[in-house]
């Protein structure tokens, strides 16, 4: 469960800082109609929502993006490495993120994104399938956003869980010397008959650039039920921890 695409988020994280840089030495480029990017990432522990993907362990994962520069319109893939799956008592180590959709500004200073994503769990073989699709919609403003994310199917293998939401508000502020301060809130409703699923989660982080690596250091918690979300050893997987990142975008 990608969330926010931990490459892919450091990268966004950064755009407003790299910009302001350029904007200080020269005149911005325009950029390729067609223009690709790619990630890569190892992280101290794969959390998405607050959740650990990989039972608190670290992570790889890696990905590509293309964009129409023109229209804004982008599609692009994501993996990471997972433990999740086997832990639920199902196959398969990998989750692999297919997305599309359209960024662009509403009135100048106030950006928007809009989309879907296609969360694959190759052979996961649950009794309820963990594969699933959301639409999500995001308005920004200056470093603060807010995002909504709606479930088209089940939920992550939650039964009857179609219809769940999560709500995402968080802001990336400049604090000089190339560090960036990363804020996050946001909570995961989970619809359906499974108690104590729903819960919210927090991030304070700082991110910077070294230029050959981002380095990321977040402190990351939730207050979801460690009966619902437990690794096999009885660990709490929404526990709040330290999660240090080190990415690279080409």
């Amino acid at each position: 469960m990608n969330k926010v695409l931990i490459a892919a988020a450091l990268s966004a994280a950064f755009a407003g800082n790299l910009a302001h840089a350029q904007e200080a030495t020269a005149p911005a480029a325009t950029p390729p109609d067609n223009q690709f990017a790619f990630n890569a990432a190892l992280t101290s522990d794969y959390r998405y929502r607050g959740i650990s993907q990989s039972r608190l362990n670290p992570a790889v994962s890696g990905g590509i993006d293309y964009t129409h520069n023109p229209t804004g319109f982008y599609v692009g893939t994501w993996a990471s490495s997972i433990k999740w799956i086997s832990d639920a008592g199902g196959d398969g180590d990998v989750e692999i993120d297919l997305y599309g959709g359209k960024r662009g500004e509403i009135v100048s200073g106030v950006s928007y994104d809009v989309g879907v994503l296609r969360y694959f769990y190759p052979g996961n073989d649950l009794a309820i399938n963990a594969d699933t699709t959301e639409v999500y919609g995001q308005l920004g403003y200056g470093p603060a956003y807010i995002k909504y994310s709606h479930s088209l199917t089940n939920t992550f293998g939650f039964e009857d869980s179609k219809n769940s939401n999560y709500i995402d508000v968080g802001a990336n502020i400049e604090m000089g010397g190339g560090y960036i301060l990363n804020l996050h809130a946001g909570h995961q409703k989970i619809k359906g008959p499974t108690d104590n699923a729903s819960y919210s989660d927090w991030k304070v982080g700082v991110t910077k650039d070294f230029g050959v690596v981002t380095v990321s250091l977040a402190a990351i918690g939730t207050n979801a039920d460690d009966n619902t979300y437990v690794g096999p050893n009885g660990e709490h997987t929404g526990k709040t921890g330290a999660v240090l990142t080190v990415s690279k975008t080409f």
